[in-house]
Order: C-alpha cells, then structure tokens, then sequence
C-alpha cells in the first residue's frame, strides 16, 4: 500500500493478484488455434508511469487543503495515476503501456455531504473541474473528462449506512459504502439489497446510483434504480434532497434526474434504498435449449407469465460450447441458469420447470447453477489473464424489445465479426430480463494487432451502429461515460440533449462537474 492506501497490485489488473483467475489449458488451446496472440510486455511500474502535469496552483491547492485538511489531499503520482481511468480494456492496456493522456491534478477525499459541497463550491469559483470517484470500476470511459486540467474526490470515506428502517425497510447509505461493506452492515440486520453486478468487488453506493447499475439478481429484486426511494446530491449550487415517501404524484420523479447523471449534474453523496430480509432459501440450477432462439421463447415465457425467478441468464450456443469447453465438455444447445431466493424456494421452482419442460428445456440439474453462483465474478479476472497470454477481451451490452432482441443478437455480432480479424469468438447471453425484453451482453476474443485499442475503437462503433439501427439502447447498464455518449445523443434526440444542457447549467453554472461526459 502506498501513503493513501492505494493497492497498487490492482494497478494494471481488475482486481487483486490474489483474485486472479488462470485460463483452462483447453481455452488456452482453443485461442492459439483461433487467435494470433501477441505476447504481453511486462506492465510499466506504477511509478515510471508518464501522466501530464501534476498538482494545481497555489491558491487552489491552499484552498482544497483547508476545505479537507492537508492528509487528503493527494498529489502523489501513484495516487493520480490509479484515480486516471476507469478498468475497460483499452484503459488497462494504456495502464500497463504507463501511457495516460489524463491525470487529476490532485485526489481529494471529503470527509461529509458538507464537505463535498465546500469542494464544488470552490472549484466553480476557481473554474476546476471535477470527476467524482466511488470504486473507479467504469468501463465506459466515465472517470475520463474532456478537461485535462481537473481534480478527483474521492468519496471512499463517505462509507457508513447513515440509517435502517426495519419497519418500513430502507437503509440510507452514504455514496463511498463499497458494495461487501454495505452486505455486511445490512446482514447485522438481517437485511440485503440483493444488488450483485459483476463489479461487486469493488465497486461503490454511489456508483450503482450514478450509472443505474443493474445486478445478476435484477429479475428478482430489481435495478438499482427500482430499489432508490431518496437520495442527496451536493451540486456547486448547493443541496438537492428528493424523494420523502414510497411513491409520490407530486411532480415529475426527480430522482431519476439524478440516477444515471454520471456525476454531470452533481455528486450524489446518500441514497435510500429499498432492502428486504435476506432469502431464508436459494436455489440454483441449469436447463438446456436446443438453439438460442428457443430458450428466448422459454425465458420470455417466465418473465411474461410467472413463476419470477431471481436469477434468469441465458447464454447462446458460443458462449454455451466455450464454457463448457474451459470445464472439458460440451453438449452443444444453450445454457440457462435460474436462480430463485426467498421463502419458498422449491415450489416456485418445480412450477418454473413446467414452464421450461414445456417449451423443450431439458433439465440439467443443480450443478450448473452451483457453477455459476462459484464462478459469477471470474469473467474480469479471466480477461486480465487473456490480455496477460496476448489475447483482446471486451465487452458490449444493450437491451430490447422481446420481438427485436433476435435481430439486436444477429446484427451486433454480425458487425463485430466483419469489423474484426477471422478467428474472433462473440460470445452472448441475456442476464436480465423484464417483461417486455431483456439485455443482451456480449464478450469479444480477439487477437490484438498492432493497435488493439484502435482495432477495437472500430469494432465498437460497428456494434453501436448496429445497435441502434435493430432498435436496442446503446447501454443497459454499463452507462454511456465518452464511450456511449454520441450514440446516446442520437438516441434521445436534440431536444431531449438541449434539455439535459440546460439543466445542467442551472446546476453547474461553470461547467466543473464531469465534463464531456454524458451530454456532448
């Protein structure tokens, strides 16, 4: 650890060393017959890494030091390099590279709410821009502003659960809480938020409030976005507090205003949120389709007409055959996992598996869902070790209407296979499900080239076109950050962008908060 507690081990990887996942010996196989791998360089130290020019001046500085107190404040290279980027690919590869075009000038840790607004306070007066920071998990390009020149607060000590209504069952949680910590404190209580995404680990309260984060559990308990009943945003023009009862007709619903803002229109820095006891029962288990189209039918069955299951993930046929590949088998069809939570487990899945043997899903048993449950975080772990053994790994997800999510499947995967070298493996499933339609999140093996993150600037752009002209959103809950935001424009459309400009003027007067992210 270095003078913040940075863990540095983190610094060109998803997570820890010790979290680190090896390929199978039969995926390693499989990619050096499908793949030119280019072996890895050894990642630049955190130390030698270049970064552009450091701290602000004088009277800024003097300034953000009486705001917070001079110990956090930080302007040590390593402390800005790790608050640079968020954890994409192309921002590992710039990190192991030790080549960032952006750097906060400064890291600053507030202490409160009225800390925070202190902070923003006087960045506005000064004309500094600043990028909120909660777990740094972005994939999207969000911890990247269009000012070069800006500073990070981070909110890792606003982590404390502020307050638990059992009766009602909220919990106000303050925005730095990591995700475990928040399991924790609500386990002394019997309760859980039941908000698992991929970036558990690490991620932060307030960054599943500011990217309308969904979870592996979002068929059973919801968005996180569902679960907000209030939240509290510090903006440069001071306190916005909404949302006092569960559900209210006065007014258009500010806080979703704020979900999903990105840190553009102010830094969230509390939300109440909805929980619930934690499942007396689980139950997980695997089901086979004999094509992708046929387990969409089954699923969409169970979303539409019940029994609601908790977890609902179904991979097509490549994902299915490379999963089972790296356990030594495969059967060929379409994986699906259900999961159900809560009091009664059991009935609700033996009425679910009439549904499925009704539509010709084959039951498998529960050692597919223990699979899952064991391995439902590795997939970031195992894309450190892909880029370690030379391969490209990434991600595109998006959502859509039950009757365009085919076309959605067929057409991103067509352009991403066109926009790549032969060889590249496209991987799908759909993890969460509504009753009118389901995401679609797609994993992208391929081999690197000579400027893998320009070769996948390309591909990325053929996947957004092709998103948008199926009729799928450009994120379903990645968030639009740089990455998505032009696509983003053009789908709300130039008024809806005009009126997003305009709020945040009325909020952010002097342009400070995230800039360039979101709203063009």
């Amino acid at each position: 650890m270095n003078e913040a507690g940075e863990d540095t081990d983190r610094w060109t990887r998803w997570g820890a060393a010790s979290g680190a996942q090896p390929l199978p010996e039969s995926a390693s196989e499989l990619l050096a017959q499908l793949l030119e791998l280019t072996p890895a360089p050894p990642a630049v130290p955190l130390p030698d890494v270049a970064m552009p020019a450091a701290e602000p001046g004088g009277a800024v500085l003097a300034a953000l030091r009486e705001a917070v107190g001079t110990e956090h404040v930080l302007t040590s290279r390593p402390v800005r390099a790790r608050h640079a980027t968020g954890l994409s690919t192309p921002d590992l590869l710039r990190r192991r590279r030790g080549r960032l075009h952006h750097a906060p000038q400064a890291v600053v840790r507030p202490a409160d709410h009225a800390e925070v607004l202190a902070l923003l306070d006087l960045c506005s007066q000064h004309r500094v821009a600043v990028v909120p920071f909660g777990g740094g998990t972005s994939v999207v390009g969000g911890l990247t502003p269009t000012a070069p020149a800006h500073i990070t607060i981070d909110l890792s000590r606003l982590n404390e659960v502020l307050a638990v209504d059992a009766v009602s069952r909220t919990a106000t949680l303050q925005a730095g809480l990591p995700a475990p910590r928040a399991a924790e404190l609500l386990a002394e209580h019997g309760l859980t938020l039941g908000h698992v995404p991929q970036s558990y680990e690490y991620a932060t309260i307030g960054g599943f409030a500011a990217t309308r984060s969904c979870g592996q559990a979002s068929t059973g308990y919801g968005r996180f976005d569902d679960l907000v009943t209030a939240l509290t945003v510090a903006t440069p023009r001071g306190t916005i507090r909404v949302g006092r009862a569960p559900a209210s007709a006065a007014g258009p619903d500010l806080r979703q205003l704020f979900l999903g803002s990105e840190g553009t229109l102010g830094v969230i820095t509390d939300v109440t949120v909805r929980v619930r006891p934690i499942p007396a029962q689980t139950h997980y288990e695997g089901w086979r389709f004999d094509s992708f189209p046929a387990g969409l039918h089954a699923v969409r069955r169970l979303a539409q007409e019940g029994p609601q299951a908790t977890v609902l993930r179904l991979s097509d046929e490549v994902e299915t055959l490379v999963g089972a590949s790296g356990q030594g088998q495969s059967d060929g069809g379409c994986l699906l996992v259900v999961g159900y939570e809560g009091e009664q487990v059991n009935a609700t899945a033996e009425m679910a598996a009439a549904v499925l043997a009704a539509q010709d899903g084959q039951p498998l048993g529960a050692e597919p869902g223990r699979q899952w449950q064991r391995h439902r975080f590795d997939a970031p772990y195992l894309r450190d070790a892909l880029l370690d053994a030379g391969a490209f790994a990434e991600t595109v997800e998006t959502a859509a209407y039950w009757s365009r999510l085919p076309e959605v499947h067929e057409r991103v995967r067509a352009a991403i296979l066109d926009a790549l070298p032969e060889g590249t493996l496209v991987l799908a499933h759909v993890s969460h499900v509504y009753e009118t339609g389901a995401s679609l999140y797609f994993t992208v093996i391929c081999s690197p080239g000579s400027d893998p993150i320009d070769r996948w600037r390309t591909a990325k752009a053929a996947a957004s076109d092709a998103i948008a002209r199926a009729g799928g959103t450009i994120t379903h809950h990645h968030g639009v950050g740089t990455d998505h935001r032009d696509w983003y424009a053009a789908e709300i459309g130039e008024l809806a962008v005009d009126l997003l400009r305009t709020v945040k003027r009325q909020l952010d007067p002097a342009g400070i908060l995230n800039p360039g992210i979101l709203v063009p």
